[in-house]
């Protein structure tokens, strides 16, 4: 038996018809997929940009953070309106946040890009075999070198990681494998604390330290070497513990289901798994130090001839070195001076950047071997 149908029924059924036929109508005039931009159309875009720009600082027209500035702008507003005409809203959204990125990128690169030119260009000058067999002992204006400054950062350096490699990486065994409760915390708070502080606050503790035994006006390459302790050490922990937390619970766990002691544990299972990122974190401490010039210049000084004794008299280190030749280079021979500093400078970075890629090259040893 049929149900009779009621004309509230026909209404509904009709306005339904008359709503699809105007989206119909409404998708028959709007098109359904949009045009692309070319595929090498925003990196053109971009590197015709940034040719202007470099154009425009050459020529003196403009700054060269002014012309990097307007480099970005300029080629996220055409990217974007060029891509809202042919790609639609979703499309032109999607290019001005990869343009905002892309700009931002190339925005943090300028300073190390000019950094990078200006001390490789002024310090070529004296990178040569004379800047780096010589020292300055006799040397009143032009010749010398930065021998004894070299060994100096090196020996200097190299104790400070003696001594706070051993200590940062056990208490970051400490604080992950065994420190529960009150001491645990305290230990990270003043890990946190010691990781803020500014590298003269170390330097003066341990002029002032070292005050109290040897008397007023003391300088000594070990004092450097302290002070370097006290800014790496909390860096080696943190490095140390984050890589200690990423070891899977599961392998001390079947380790100890074979009867195996909880230190015997940490030192066969633990540390040999997370030794890449371990190394990784000491070889970035140690490039992190190296460069300090400030607690070095009040608890170490310098020195114009070689001294390779850390326990005797002041030493020369390359930071210092550079700081001294250009804030104390006379009128007459400035250049010189400040071809030294330079030099100098260029120096460190050459070292700091060997043990970023020693850094890599250890992780990539070291790295826990995984099957494909």
């Amino acid at each position: 038996m049929s149900t009779p149908t009621t004309s509230l029924d026909k209404g509904d059924r009709n306005d339904k018809g008359r709503a699809r036929e105007e989206a119909a109508a409404l998708l028959a005039d709007m098109p359904l997929t949009h045009g692309s931009l070319p595929r090498r159309a925003a990196p053109l875009t971009l590197l015709a940009f940034v040719l202007a720009g470099i154009a425009a600082w050459q020529t003196g027209l403009l700054g060269a953070a002014f012309a990097g500035i307007l480099t970005a702008v300029g080629y996220t507003a055409v990217i974007y309106l060029w891509a809202r005409r042919v790609e639609g809203p979703r499309g032109a959204f999607d290019r001005l946040v990869t343009a905002v990125v892309s700009s931002a990128f190339a925005l943090a690169l300028l300073p190390l890009i000019s950094v990078i030119t200006t001390v490789v260009s002024n310090g070529a000058a004296r990178f040569d075999a004379d800047f780096f067999n010589n020292s300055m002992l006799g040397v009143v204006d032009e010749g010398g070198g930065a021998h004894h400054a070299l060994m100096g950062t090196l020996i200097i350096t190299g104790i400070a990681a003696l001594m706070s490699v051993p200590v940062g990486l056990m208490t970051a065994i400490y604080l992950i494998e065994y420190g529960r409760g009150r001491l645990a915390r305290w230990i990270t708070f003043f890990v946190d604390v010691m990781t803020g502080i500014p590298s003269i606050v170390a330097g003066l503790f341990v002029y002032a330290l070292f005050e109290l035994f040897y008397g007023p006006g003391i300088r000594m390459g070990f004092m450097g070497s302290v002070a370097l302790s006290v800014l790496m050490i909390p860096v080696v922990i943190r490095s140390a513990e984050e890589m200690l937390k990423l070891v899977p619970n599961e392998l001390r766990e079947a380790s100890y289901a074979l009867a195996v002691p909880k230190w015997r544990t940490i030192l066969k299972v633990v540390l040999p798994t997370a030794l890449a990122g371990i190394a990784t974190g000491v070889t970035l401490a140690i490039a992190r130090v190296i460069g300090e010039t400030a607690p070095l210049l009040i608890t170490v000084g310098i020195t114009r001839g070689d001294n390779f004794d850390p326990f005797n008299e002041r030493m020369a280190t390359l930071s210092v070195f550079s700081y001294n030749q250009y804030a104390y280079a006379p009128g007459h021979a400035r250049d010189l001076f400040y071809e030294r500093a330079w030099s100098a400078a260029l120096t460190l970075i050459l070292i700091v950047m060997t043990l970023n890629l020693l850094a890599r090259l250890i992780a990539k040893l070291f790295a826990p071997k995984t099957r494909a």
